[in-house]
């Protein structure tokens, strides 16, 4: 890096960054100062990871991997830098208080250009990105979580510029970009789909921002708007834009899976139920629409002819209400329907204990024996069948939808969705329902305003109610409906 950055508390204001292999400014916050300094009184009682940025504005970085990357911080125990468990908490008062108010981050008027990977890469919650002028950067910007989707927003993007290409063509090397006539942000990979804002993790936010000169051409693919590819992490239906400006630029694009691309490398279980908030209608001309993944290989069961199918962004526009359904994962559970308060326990949950990094001796550790995956799911609806890859699927209110599985017992929740809200499942092969009430007719079941099952035969139908509000900030693992269904008559346990 051109600038290694380890404490928040100063000021960096006017700086430019150039010709870094890997970050032009790389802010990596460890908990407490290392080095000689480590393990000293004054070290203890220093907590750079939780202590708000003091400013960070007017800067520029270009021809850099990385311009930006305010991750990858350094853990106190082994010296290695880590990603999840060690994100940027910025706390109001006392740092020492892991519990303590949460404040946001502020990262103004910065500029990033002709980076090979991205302009910026952050994790944490309460980012406020504002007034950024990015260009020629293979990614613009992406933002991963870090308090687990329990703030209002992991970041909100407002009045910013994005640009695929610009008028500076660079300077072409490569037989590809001599062809091009421009220079790649990724020279090895001259058909990289560039993108300006890729969601990612939780809710993320843009509002007034123009992205311009994203347009397909007989090189490579674009859209203004994506997801990062193709992640596995925690997709959510409420990332959203409003207000937004496009100019020679497509404004969405789902790349299909192409191994050269991938950035996550753990299945793209989330990529597949990719969507996007559309509040204004600014993007899709429809106010208040769902833009959802449909590629023809991961199609949501959300849309139906109702929706409104883009071709060239591999996506459709859906309106009504557009929730996440979940099914057991091979640990036999759902989501939660409760809140961790407690930011100390949510930490502890994810890294065994004391809200720090596990040593690297730990986190080596021989992994346990592989659990058998669970048999497949495929969901019928109007006709087409959609395949379940792994436990997740987008859903929409009113739906009636088949489930075709093998599995003995099914776990079937749904979360994100309004107060009232509802979808209808017909299950064959399936014939108890551990909870809800039953009803005499497929009728009735269609009439009820609760969670309820109907038995027909060898076949189960159950109709899910959203009987329990959103609670915010949204979150996708707050299951706000929850049914266990099963083959055999032995009663299982439910919540």
């Amino acid at each position: 890096a051109s600038f290694w950055i380890t404490n928040p508390d100063n000021t960096y204001r006017g700086n430019v960054a150039a010709g870094s292999d890997q970050a032009g400014f790389w802010l990596s916050m460890p908990e407490h100062p290392n080095g000689a300094f480590k393990d000293s009184e004054i070290s203890k009682a220093t907590w750079p990871r939780r202590t708000p940025l003091r400013e960070f504005k007017d800067n520029v970085a270009h021809s850099n991997f990385d311009a930006y990357m305010f991750d990858r911080n350094i853990s106190a125990e082994d010296n290695t830098f880590g990603m999840a468990g060690t994100f940027y908490t910025p706390l109001e008062k006392n740092p020492a208080d892991l519990d303590g108010k949460m404040v946001e981050t502020h990262l103004d008027n910065l500029t990033a250009y002709k980076n090979r990977n991205s302009g910026l890469w952050s994790r944490g919650a309460l980012f406020v990105f504002s007034n950024f002028k990015f260009g020629d950067n293979a990614i613009g910007l992406t933002q991963s979580g870090g308090e687990f989707g329990n703030q209002k927003y992991n970041s909100l993007v407002t009045h910013s510029l994005f640009v695929g290409e610009s008028d500076n063509k660079g300077n072409p090397a490569t037989p590809a970009e001599i062809a091009y006539g421009r220079s790649l942000p990724k020279p090895k990979i001259p058909d990289f789909p560039i993108r300006g804002y890729e969601y990612y993790d939780y809710r993320n936010e843009v509002a007034d921002t123009k992205f311009v000169n994203y347009q397909d051409n007989a090189v490579r693919k674009t859209g203004a708007l994506s997801w990062l590819l193709y992640t596995s992490a925690g997709v959510t239906t409420s990332s959203s834009i409003e207000r937004a400006t496009f100019v020679n630029a497509k404004p969405v694009y789902f790349p299909k899976f192409d191994a050269r691309f991938d950035n996550d490398n753990r299945g793209g279980l989330g990529y597949r139920t990719s969507s996007i908030h559309d509040l204004d209608g600014s993007v899709t001309g429809i106010r208040n629409s769902q833009i959802l993944i449909n590629d023809g290989e991961n199609d949501s069961v959300a849309t139906d002819k109702t929706c409104k199918i883009e071709p060239t962004w591999n996506a459709a526009v859906c309106t009504g209400d557009v929730g996440l359904l979940y099914f057991a994962d091979t640990s036999g559970t759902i989501g939660y329907t409760g809140t961790r308060t407690s930011r100390q326990a949510r930490l502890s949950g994810l890294l065994g204990g004391g809200g720090r990094a596990a040593p690297a001796a730990t986190r080596a550790a021989a992994p346990a024996a592989p659990v058998a995956p669970p048999k497949p799911i495929s969901l019928i609806r109007d006709g087409k069948q959609f395949h379940v890859t792994g436990s997740q699927s987008t859903v929409r209110s009113g739906a009636e939808i088949e489930v075709k599985t093998e599995r003995p017992e099914l776990d079937l929740g749904m979360s994100e969705m309004d107060l009232g809200s509802w979808v209808i499942f017909k299950l064959p092969g399936f014939t108890k329902a551990a909870s809800g009430t039953e009803q005499g007719s497929l009728d009735a079941l269609r009439k009820a305003k609760e969670t309820s099952y109907f038995k027909d035969g060898n076949t189960l139908w159950v109709k899910m109610v959203v009987n329990q509000p959103p609670v915010l900030p949204v979150h996708p693992a707050r299951i706000q409906s929850f049914i266990k269904v099963s083959r055999s008559a032995s009663t299982v346990a439910t919540r």
